[in-house]
């Protein structure tokens, strides 16, 4: 079972299908993983109500991280931004599908971050937002 998800991983950071940038957005946010330098940037357009329309990411980093990135970006699209508020590390961690060491564990999570500090405001991202 492992094999099917890291073919998945690997297929989501060579072909992403959210990969972009959004232009005009309503949510943006950026943030690096000082660890290993991975970089990752979502931009998110919401409807009137408050539920995200569309949603892209950009950045550079290990295949973790990238395929992280665009396998959230995907789950997120046409939910409120109360539920995009709710989701856990445990919502990441499922969407890859395997099992992680605590270096890996940072690459995974990064654009987790990134999406919840973009969506609530923040000036910054910390690591809290991803317990």
């Amino acid at each position: 079972m492992d094999d099917l998800y890291r073919e998945q991983i690997i297929e989501h950071y060579k072909n992403p299908q959210y990969r972009g940038r959004l232009d005009p957005h309503d949510i943006y946010f950026e943030d690096d993983n000082p660890l290993c330098g991975d970089h990752i940037e979502i931009t998110l357009r919401v409807d009137g109500s408050g539920v995200v329309e569309e949603a892209a990411f950009d950045g550079r980093g290990c295949a973790i991280s990238q395929a992280s990135a665009d396998l959230l970006v995907e789950s997120i699209i046409g939910k409120p931004l109360d539920e995009v508020k709710s989701l856990t590390k445990e919502h990441v961690l499922g969407l890859l599908g395997i099992e992680l060491g605590p270096v890996r564990l940072k690459c995974a999570l990064l654009s987790l971050k990134v999406l919840k500090a973009g969506v609530y405001g923040l000036g910054e991202a910390s690591d809290d937002l991803v317990e």
